[in-house]
This record gives structure tokens, C-alpha cells and sequence, in this order.
């Protein structure tokens, strides 16, 4: 029999570039079904590739992850990586030519999976669908534009680029970042707008890409007249309104449990464990917890610890649906190798157009 259960909703990291006897250990963890890298999983390129294909050599079915958006959340940025540019510039350009930041958004997704999957990166959280309102300085130059329609059109071309490189598309930060300037890895932010004015704006990219985005993470935000509680650990809005009103049958991410704003629910401080379980309690198909493989990883080892108490102890129930959600995000073609790929005419059309937005360096 295998030895997965019906559901691994876990996201967790690794301490470096090469797997450490912890990282292994926990990577077998049956709960774990993904992993995020960050740049200190960066040395180069033929480490990065080395690192993935030891993960996937101790559990194939698990979703290796990344922030990679462009700009300045991008994580492999060198040893031929393309640095991509800020959604900004996308934005920017529609004012003058929509028809091109269309075509550029798509290559600038494009070109941004080929290289990822060419090193063993199964999917990356992007496209950023908030809106950019001038006030967030955690949002900023990482949104396309102001305007819902202008986000929605260019968000949905680099998801086309994602896709046509067999890479999942993932909508962040539902309802929308965007609006408040408090950042949620540090403080608490509290939007008071009303549910209307928020599906009227921040929200519309959501609706409209229902269709086209295979995942969504919501924020790290508390929406004051809709509900006390932040947006990722709300049923009201992931299943009455993400899932119900909206329409949206991809996977639910949360966002970081490790971020200020997923530890303080209701004036209640809360474990990671519990933060976990009130998120796929709410809705999410998936719980990541960042960051917490460093130094002896005494409280991930607890996390992990604690979250098959909880499902031996019938506290959270593993969900057969969330668990195809989730494979559903893994790649379902076999991705070139690096040199292959950058021969490809499809990658060094999508580069050229990418080059023109932001000159390399030398």
C-alpha cells in the first residue's frame, strides 16, 4: 500500500542549497506536499538543478516552489537567469501600446517558466493581481496598474506564458493587497472598505481570471466589514465568496504562516500548527510555513510534529479534493534541459521581447 495519505497540504523550506539529513527527513514526511526555495537555496544554476532532482528523488509527487514574480521578488537572478522586469513596466507600457504589454507580458511569463522548470522548479507564485492604489509599499512596483481591467488583461498573459511553458498559474493576494499600506509579514493590516466596493475593484481580476488561474493565495488582510478575520483564514471568504459567489475550483494557498498577520486571529496568539489547521479549516487546500528550516529546525520538526497529532486526533480531516487540487499543479510534460531550451525558437523570440524591457548586464 502507499504510504501517502488522501491529502499532504504542507509547504515547507529547506535550510540551503544542498539537503541537510533534517531537510531529508521532513521532506518524508507524508503531510508535506510542497517546498518553496528561496535565494539561499541560490548558489548556481548546476546546484539548483542538483538540489531538485534529490528532492524528487525522495518524493516525486511533491510541488517544488518559488517566488519568482520579476523585479524585485525574483530569486534566481543570475548564471543565466533573465532578470524580469517589474509588473510595473508592463503596466507602463499598456498606457502606450496595449497590444505590445499584452504580447510582453506573455513572453515575460514564458520566458520566466522555461527557466525555471529547465532547473527543476515545478511552479512559482505569480501572477501579483493587486491593485496598485500608491500606498503599499510591500505592493508597489509588484502590481501591473491601478486599473482592474489593465491588471486583469496583462496578469492574464503571463499566465498564458506560464502555461505555454507548462507551468501553473497562481492569482495573489485575494481579495486584494493593494488598497492598505500596512505589510502583513510585519504588522496587521485592516482594510474598512465595504464587500461591494471591494468585488466593485480589488477583487474584479479574481472574477475574471476564475477561469484561467490554477491557484490563488489570499492576503494576509483583515476586511473589517466582511470579516474579523484575515482573508486566508475566513470561510466567508473562501468558500462563500472565492468558491461560491466567484466560482473559483483551483487550489487556495496560504500565504506565509510565519508573517505577523497569520499569528493573531481574533486577539488570540496561535501556533503554527494552528494557524495551519484554521486555514484549511477556512478553505485552503494547502498551509505554507517559511523560513523555519534554519538552525536546528526545532520548530518546524514541532509543526510537523503537531500536525499529525491533529489529523491522528481527527482535528483536521484530509480532503481528497484538495489533494487532486494540488497534484493537479504539478507539470504534466517533461521540461527540456537548460541548453536545450535556450536554443528553442519559442524561448529566444519570448527572451528578445523580454530584453527590450530590461537590457542585461553584461
Amino acid at each position: 500500500m502507499s504510504r501517502q495519505p488522501v491529502h499532504s497540504p504542507l509547504v515547507i523550506d529547506v535550510a540551503g542549497p544542498e539537503l541537510t539529513v533534517a531537510d531529508r527527513r521532513r521532506l518524508q514526511d507524508p503531510l508535506v506536499g510542497g517546498v518553496i526555495h528561496f535565494a539561499r537555496n541560490w548558489k548556481d544554476r548546476a546546484t539548483l538543478v542538483a538540489l531538485n532532482h534529490e528532492i524528487k528523488a525522495l518524493r516525486p509527487d511533491v510541488l517544488i516552489c518559488v517566488d519568482q514574480e520579476g523585479g524585485r521578488v525574483q530569486r534566481f537572478r543570475t548564471d543565466g537567469f533573465t532578470r524580469l522586469p517589474a509588473m510595473r513596466t508592463l503596466g507602463a507600457l499598456w498606457m502606450a501600446d496595449a497590444m505590445q504589454a499584452v504580447q510582453a507580458a506573455t513572453a515575460c511569463g514564458f520566458v520566466l517558466a522555461s527557466e525555471l522548470r529547465a532547473c527543476g522548479v515545478d511552479f512559482t507564485f505569480a501572477p501579483v493581481l493587486d491593485l496598485d492604489h500608491g500606498g503599499s509599499g510591500v505592493i508597489g512596483d509588484r502590481s501591473f496598474h491601478r486599473d482592474p481591467r489593465v491588471v486583469a488583461l496583462l496578469a492574464k498573459g503571463v499566465a498564458h506564458g506560464l502555461l505555454q511553458a507548462g507551468m501553473a498559474s497562481c492569482g495573489k493576494h485575494f481579495p486584494g493587497h493593494g488598497f492598505v499600506k500596512a505589510d502583513s509579514h510585519v504588522a496587521i493590516p485592516v482594510d474598512r472598505r465595504s464587500l461591494k466596493a471591494i468585488l466593485a475593484d480589488d477583487a474584479r481580476p479574481f472574477e475574471w481570471l476564475g477561469g484561467t488561474l490554477a491557484a490563488v493565495m489570499p492576503a494576509h488582510v483583515i476586511y473589517a466589514r466582511v470579516d474579523a478575520l484575515p482573508a486566508g483564514f475566513s470561510p466567508r471568504w473562501l468558500q462563500e465568496i472565492l468558491r461560491g459567489q466567484l466560482g473559483f475550483e483551483g487550489a487556495i494557498f496560504s500565504d506565509d504562516l510565519n508573517m505577523e498577520a497569520a499569528r493573531h486571529l481574533n486577539g488570540v496568539d496561535l501556533g503554527f500548527a494552528d494557524a495551519a489547521l484554521t486555514a484549511l479549516a477556512a478553505g485552503c487546500d494547502m498551509a505554507l510555513l517559511c523560513n523555519r528550516s534554519l538552525g536546528d529546525g526545532a520548530v518546524l520538526d514541532g509543526f510537523l510534529r503537531d500536525m499529525a497529532t491533529a489529523a491522528r486526533d481527527s482535528r483536521w480531516l484530509p480532503s481528497a479534493a484538495s489533494e487532486a487540487r494540488r497534484r493537479a499543479l504539478l507539470p504534466q510534460t517533461a521540461a527540456p534541459a537548460w541548453d536545450a531550451m535556450r536554443e528553442t525558437p519559442s524561448y529566444r523570440r519570448a527572451l528578445a521581447l523580454v530584453h527590450k524591457l530590461v537590457p542585461q548586464a553584461d
